[in-house]
């Protein structure tokens, strides 16, 4: 769906029209390939009927009379690469703010709800739907189009959008699966075409070297049953061995950039676990440092709920869950299920087996990810 809004998008520069035309093909196909299969040529299809839609729409607008003579021009193939690459950088305008440009970017590109960039942003869904809503309404007052893609300012907001549609698809935030490995992916794909224009920039090559490493984990990641297994109980025999050695090389080429990232410390991180062949071998006390400098220049709830598990490892559970009453405080964090989970299981590890079984539980509550939440069950379940 995204390369054909992009290629809309590139033909008639109306970006809220061919939203909605995408929308109304994507509806409309959902209820005939049902009957009649799928198309030979599913995205062709798709660009063809949102189209007719994009153009009906114009023609039905009376303060739009001079249209109605357009003709609608022939449907070429749908480019694999080209039209997604463009609309994500075209999201990015320039009449937007960083945050805006970042949500409305998930919503084109990367498919997702608007519940679930809420979840990715830590605010509330009503908040994010009126973020998406003014974002929509500038674009409108510049003009409703999208001016090509220039200058280096984007690019930040890129990878970001990047990087939050991997981490979806590599842990879905709803849903009875763990992941969703199409959206995964994709992002990886987008990634690999970022990392081809610009193979010197660390951090880009840093994001897909994170992208690449966390990935390589995904056979050993669930059960046959479809259960979560942890980092540390993960086969790492099942860990897919080219991903994991494209990755590492990408981690270390980018940690040679002049300018260090984030991202360039993210993959550092993952490499380090990619590193051990076993999770007892894992340096923690390179982990630690890494987010202890990823904290100072990224600084994030997440990094330091990250932090506090690789100080656990370091110096016991007692000072894992120091570093958590700190993010108590943090409102983006209040009743998140990856603190409550990170909690309970230290408070696992101290002994206070009462504790953890009820942490473990309101975690379970928490989710919207069915099997996050058979996990944490399971895991309270394991304590009576």
């Amino acid at each position: 769906m995204p390369q054909v809004l992009g290629a809309l998008v590139r033909r008639y520069g109306q970006f809220e029209g061919c939203e909605d035309a995408v929308q109304e093909a994507g509806l409309a196909a959902s209820v005939q390939w049902p009957r009649s299969g799928v198309p030979d040529n599913p995205r062709g299809w798709l660009m063809t009927v949102a189209s007719r839609r994009l153009i009906d729409a114009v023609r039905s607008d009376q303060a739009r009379r001079e249209r109605e003579s357009v003709v609608e021009p022939p449907v070429p193939e749908v480019a694999d690469t080209d039209d997604t690459l463009l609309l994500l950088f075209l999201c990015c305008h320039p009449a937007l703010t960083a945050a805006s440009q970042t949500a409305l970017t998930l919503r084109a590109v990367g498919g997702l709800t608007t519940a679930e960039i809420a979840r990715a942003f830590l605010v509330p869904e009503q908040t994010m739907a009126a973020r998406i809503s003014r974002a929509k309404q500038r674009i409108r007052a510049a003009g409703g189009s999208f001016p090509p893609p220039s200058g280096a300012e984007r690019l930040p907001v890129v990878l970001h959008v990047l990087y939050l549609i991997f981490n979806e698809g590599y842990t879905a935030s709803s849903g009875s699966a763990l992941d969703r490995p199409d959206l995964a992916a994709e992002a990886i794909r987008l990634a690999r075409l970022v990392h081809a224009q610009l193979p010197a920039d660390g951090e880009v090559s840093g994001l897909l070297a994170l992208m690449l490493l966390t990935h390589a984990r995904r056979a050993a990641r669930t059960t046959a049953g479809g259960d979560l297994v942890p980092l540390a109980e993960q086969d790492r025999s099942a860990w897919d061995r080219d991903l994991v050695t494209e990755g590492m090389a990408l981690a270390a080429s980018s940690l040679g950039a002049a300018a260090l990232g984030p991202y360039q410390l993210q993959a550092a991180i993952a490499a380090t676990h990619a590193d051990a062949a076993t999770a007892a071998e894992t340096d923690w006390r390179q982990v630690y440092a890494l987010y202890l400098i990823l904290e100072r220049i990224a600084p994030n709830p997440m990094v330091t709920l990250n932090r506090a598990v690789a100080l656990a490892e370091l110096s016991g559970p007692a000072a894992g869950l120091a570093v958590l009453a700190g993010l108590e405080a943090d409102e983006r964090m209040a009743g998140h299920h990856r603190l409550l989970s990170v909690r309970a299981h230290l408070l696992e590890r101290a002994g206070e087996v009462e504790a953890a079984y009820e942490c473990y539980r309101r975690a379970a509550r928490a989710t919207a990810s069915l099997a996050e939440r058979r996990h944490l069950e399971s895991r309270a379940a394991r304590l009576r």
